[in-house]
């Protein structure tokens, strides 16, 4: 399935990086190595991750205190959110 970013989730996931980066050498590079591996996760198994809000669903970044929001809309993944899991929970539903 291909996948599509919303300009603001993939602007939180730079943040992200950005955030661990100065936290610690090579930390950076760990988050987005498990958010890469996330989404191959909902790549192959879409809907096999908790539904949120109707469509809606999300998936944990391993090791991370992040999860992806995403929805499939017929062969495309959309990317709503990278959102940090405790800071603000439903502050992408404007994205939809």
């Amino acid at each position: 399935m291909k996948v599509r970013w919303h300009g603001e989730a993939r602007a939180e996931a730079d943040a992200a990086a950005a955030f661990y980066n100065d936290k610690q050498p090579g930390l950076a590079q760990r988050f987005l190595d498990d958010l890469e591996e996330a989404l191959h996760r909902i790549q192959r198994h879409p809907q096999a991750y908790r539904q949120v809000e109707g469509e809606i669903r999300k998936c944990r970044v391993a090791h991370f205190p992040y999860g992806i929001i995403y929805r499939v809309q017929s062969d495309v993944i959309e990317i709503i959110a990278v959102m940090h899991l405790r800071r603000s929970p439903g502050y992408w539903k404007q994205r939809t």
